[in-house]
């Protein structure tokens, strides 16, 4: 199993517009994924204020390379969310 951790950091003016369609919009985009068999999001706190979390766990290696391809490191952003983005990074990690 693998752990995909997406962290975005956001236009502080935007965040009443990002905030709802980040829980909607972007975390379907990954939860309804073949393989993906879960997906918890996070909001910021007061050291992080503008950056949110989604972490996907994905059954296995060909689900995720399914979802994003070859290029793990490549960042999937939903059509429209891309105005919102400052900065994001992707992480994986193996379960233990």
């Amino acid at each position: 199993m693998i752990m995909r951790i997406y962290r975005v950091r956001i236009k502080p003016d935007l965040r009443d517009a990002f905030e709802p369609l980040f829980q909607t919009v972007a975390c379907g985009s990954v939860a309804d994924v073949a393989g993906c068999t879960g997906v918890i999001i996070g909001s910021p706190t007061a050291d992080t204020p503008d950056e949110y979390a989604m972490i996907s766990h994905w059954s296995d290696a060909q689900s995720l390379t399914d979802f994003i391809g070859s290029d793990w490191s490549k960042v999937h952003i939903p059509d429209g969310m891309e105005r919102f983005v400052v900065a994001c990074w992707v992480h994986h990690f193996q379960h233990m």
